[in-house]
């Protein structure tokens, strides 16, 4: 009988989960080929691929919207730390990628930040790194959200609201910041 000393530890493996949305989910079948909850074990060397493409793309949407690859992702390690990292890849030419404020172009890539907000048209996907010490491994694990992630977790838009206040953009006259009410349109007091 091995002694609980002698048994193997099994390293554990870094994890990207990542939690999804689109307005449009439930009506249209976007995520239907998706396995959701269950993790997917890769190699460190792999390349996962997001989009439109079930032959190119380890997780595909069912949206004409979407690019045949949308976005990758790739492990890495950096040259001064033992722990692994992810790097996103916008592979869309006609849409770019927002991560957290940031707007990423065809082919540019940046290092994800432990947690972040990735989006593209109508889909959100919240990004949380779980650190494991296979350098051998990683997982993926898709969540499915039934609420917007941006309403959810208070994300800010893509547009940065001032420190003191909010502004409205249909007014640059004004010199003073004014509240809008968000069913309020720009055209109202122009005249």
């Amino acid at each position: 009988m091995a002694s609980f000393e002698d048994a193997d530890t099994e390293e554990t493996v870094t994890c990207l989960r990542m939690t999804v949305y689109h307005p449009g989910q439930l009506e249209s079948g976007i995520f239907q080929s998706i396995n959701f909850g269950s993790r997917q074990k890769l190699p460190s060397s792999a390349v996962v691929n997001f989009g439109r493409n079930s032959k190119a793309c380890l997780y595909t949407f069912q949206d004409k919207q979407v690019s045949r690859v949308q976005f990758s992702l790739q492990l890495f390690k950096k040259f001064d730390s033992s722990v692994l990292s992810f790097e996103i890849k916008n592979m869309s030419k006609k849409t770019s990628l927002i991560v957290d404020n940031r707007e990423l172009g065809y082919l540019n890539k940046l290092d994800l930040p432990y947690k972040c907000m990735v989006r593209f048209g109508e889909f959100q996907f919240l990004m949380e790194k779980e650190d494991g010490e296979s350098l051998d491994y990683f997982e993926t694990q898709l969540v499915f959200s039934s609420i917007s992630l941006l309403q959810e977790n208070n994300w800010p838009s893509h547009t940065p609201i001032p420190e003191y206040g909010s502004y409205s953009s249909c007014s640059p006259q004004s010199s003073s910041p004014e509240e809008m009410d968000e069913n309020e349109s720009c055209t109202q007091g122009l005249g």
